[in-house]
């Protein structure tokens, strides 16, 4: 089965012949950023090489959250909280966004003691935000018999609907003046003077002086073509939805056996709480010491395989001429699929602690590629080797909430307005100055 329905959108026929910039890639960070810019006067056209939103900004959980987020992410996230509260009457359309709240379980006093902690990173910011009991949580989700010693609540945290989201901002970004293009591949970026003149895409060049690349798995491919490093991997989520349950709880909630939110048609998004699925593939050894910090930390939420996907990835070229098809035309949506076994997994357990979804019935199962970096951080980031060119990618899952401050960072960054928040954090250039590469998120 293909992967969720998302709402469809028709890009532009017409390719135009120049633009101030050119944002490749249609998930949530590419509509945001274009967005941003359109509302702001600057003329720019997005091109999707597939169709929008069409990869993991649709097939992620729908959390807009800033609990237990890596505390780097923090400041962003609170602004993108405030920018997800009016979305909908600023784009004319409907997100399905709503503040909800996100619960983390904690299974014991350690995990107890460590969420307390980690919520002294919102004081500043005066989000509300609390530690719950044991009994307090089953008060919460009556019938519930979840094994844990209580949990940290953030009634301002919310979810939206993923496969509406990135749609809906490419058509108000459309509204504001903005170009969007769709199966229109970017081949590449040109140069004059050593900075950006343009791209070429797969219906023609357009002229520009600034690019943003908001590629998400893809965005390595196309940056190493032109010389510039980064270091990128991917990491298979699987997910499914049930159809509508009634009497179910409206926060969503994170276990370490299963995660779930409630879906605007009243069913849920349902997904493991930890496990995810890492292909080997010829990447992973040429990143295997960048990511060698993130794999100590993370290894028993990791599940490794070889299977077809290293053939695929071996079979990509990693260069190629900008008058010839390029590997994302080959390629227009990633769809993986998913692992029965995995959601079999995750669905059984929440059946265990949570029985009113002994009711629920599978509606649809599928995947996505979350595209990580070294430190769980993103990069939002000029490319200081080439003028002109920046990225915003590498959301490592925590992309979809944080997308629309993400959107407006890139923005300030490329029109040379003071940032949103300081970007020191996401800059490219961490991974080679000899900075150390920490990892801070996760429990």
């Amino acid at each position: 089965m293909p992967g969720p329905y998302v709402d469809p959108f028709h890009g532009d026929a017409d390719l135009p012949a120049k633009v101030d910039v050119v944002v490749i890639g249609g998930g949530i960070i590419g509509t945001s950023t274009a967005l941003e810019l359109a509302e702001r006067g600057i003329s720019v056209a997005l091109c999707e090489k597939g169709g929008i939103g069409h990869e993991q900004s649709s097939r992620n959980w729908g959390w807009v959250r800033i609990s237990r987020r890596d505390p780097r992410e923090v400041p962003l996230m609170a602004e993108s909280l405030r920018l997800w509260q009016g979305m909908d009457e600023r784009i004319g359309r409907p997100t399905g966004y709503t503040r909800a709240g996100i619960i983390f379980t904690c299974a014991d006093e350690e995990s107890l003691a460590q969420h307390e902690r980690w919520g002294r990173h919102l004081e500043p910011y005066q989000i509300e935000h609390r530690m719950l009991s044991g009994q307090e949580l089953a008060d919460m989700m009556p019938g519930s018999r979840f094994d844990v010693k209580g949990a940290l609540y953030t009634p301002t945290d919310g979810r939206a609907e993923p496969q509406k989201a990135a749609p809906a901002i490419a058509e108000a970004a459309r509204d504001k003046g903005a170009h969007v293009l769709t199966e229109c591949a970017v081949r590449g970026i040109e140069t004059a003077g050593g900075r950006v003149s343009g791209v070429v895409t797969e219906r023609g060049p357009i002229a520009c002086s600034q690019v943003v690349l908001a590629g998400g798995a893809w965005s390595s491919l196309f940056s190493n073509r032109f010389g510039i490093d980064l270091p990128q991997l991917k990491v298979m989520n699987t997910v499914l939805r049930t159809k509508p349950l009634e009497n179910g709880p409206s926060q969503a909630l994170w276990h370490k056996d299963f995660a779930f939110r409630k879906r605007r048609d009243g069913g849920y998004t349902v997904a493991s709480g930890h496990e995810n699925i890492v292909d080997i593939v010829p990447a992973s050894f040429r990143y295997a010491r960048n990511f060698l910090p993130a794999l100590k930390s993370e290894w028993a939420s990791l599940n490794f395989r070889l299977a077809g996907r290293f053939l695929d990835e071996i079979r990509i070229p990693r260069s190629w001429a900008m008058d010839e098809a390029s590997p994302f035309e080959y390629a227009r949506v990633l769809d993986p699929k998913p692992s029965k076994a995995m959601a079999d997994k995750f669905l059984a357990a929440l059946k265990r602690a949570y029985p009113l979804f002994e009711k629920a019935e599978v509606a649809q199962t599928w995947a996505g590629y979350i595209d990580v970096t070294p430190d769980a951080v993103p990069v939002i980031s000029p490319v200081e080797d080439v003028p002109g060119f920046h990225i915003a990618t590498g959301f490592s899952g925590h992309g979809f909430g944080i997308g629309p401050a993400a959107g407006r960072l890139m923005a300030d960054l490329v029109t040379d307005r003071p940032p949103l928040v300081d970007p020191a954090a996401f800059r490219l250039s961490r991974f080679f100055d000899g900075s150390k590469v920490e990892i801070i998120s996760g429990f």
